[in-house]
């Protein structure tokens, strides 16, 4: 009986690890995608207009600095998970 209560807290704690693995790598993947598609958007937004181009980079880097901390929050989040379950 005893062992049984072991081995399910076990599985559920490298189940959690498991998810919490996954949940990183989906928050790294989301931030490159994202940071990708701003960039593919403002150089499509500046060929266009050409004379706001200083104004278009200024936004777009604020814009993946925001996403790069809320995807480093996430993996930070992720990782202490895994250390701490």
């Amino acid at each position: 009986m005893l062992l049984t209560i072991i081995l399910q807290a076990v599985a559920g704690a490298a189940l959690g690890k498991v998810g919490a693995a996954i949940g990183a790598s989906f928050a790294a993947f989301a931030a490159g995608y994202g940071i990708g598609k701003i960039g593919s958007s403002s150089m499509e937004a500046i060929a266009r207009q050409p004379e706001s181009a200083g104004n278009i980079r200024s936004s777009m880097i604020i814009v993946a600095g925001m996403i790069e901390g809320a995807a480093l929050f996430a993996i930070i989040v992720c990782l202490l998970a895994i250390v701490v379950h």
